[in-house]
């Protein structure tokens, strides 16, 4: 049965049970109003309860391991640099979704890549903008360039294989 908890200002809890004293009391007072107002069609509209779920909202799940089961899983937390509950969820969401679970370092790691990729990016086009400008003179700016570009496909692929190493750990493809 589920429990439904509520804070009151300390008058307004007197006064309340004041009125529920003579209707059976606090537990069975809110009962019935909950009752009628959900009978009244007082309850949250399908589009907002999927709204609420998408905004976040979640339901808890409980599981009974054997002490064996959970001395590996404490281990693989430990490893891993997570607790319990995020390395149990990042376990489902990836069997359900497909897509890389990141611990918080993984995930600002990646930001920090992704904004040093975007400013060479930028230095990149203006290498390129500044040699067109030249009308193309300058080989060793070209090969340069050409170096440069090696070195950002070198580290894209490095962000790949990091990805495809989450996966393959949260799949159990590592064992």
């Amino acid at each position: 049965m589920a429990f439904f908890g509520v804070r009151l200002s300390d008058d307004l809890a007197v006064r309340f049970d004041a009125f529920a004293s003579s209707r059976g009391g606090r537990s069975k007072l809110l009962r019935q109003m909950i009752e009628t107002v959900l009978r009244s069609g007082g309850g949250a509209p399908p589009a907002a309860e999927a709204e609420l779920r998408a905004r976040g909202r979640s339901e808890k799940v409980t599981i009974r391991l054997r002490d064996e089961d959970l001395t590996a899983l404490d281990a693989a937390c430990r490893q891993a640099g997570l607790r319990r509950t995020e390395w149990v969820v990042g376990l489902v969401r990836r069997r359900l979704l497909g897509r890389p679970q990141l611990s918080r370092a993984e995930a600002q790691a990646l930001l920090e890549i992704r904004r040093d990729l975007r400013r060479i990016g930028v230095n990149l086009n203006q290498a390129v903008h500044a040699l067109h400008s030249r009308g193309g003179e300058g080989a060793a700016s070209a090969k340069e360039l050409m170096a440069f570009r090696q070195e950002v496909r070198a580290q894209l692929e490095g962000v790949r294989a990091a990805l495809e190493g989450d996966l393959s750990y949260w799949s159990g493809e590592d064992r």
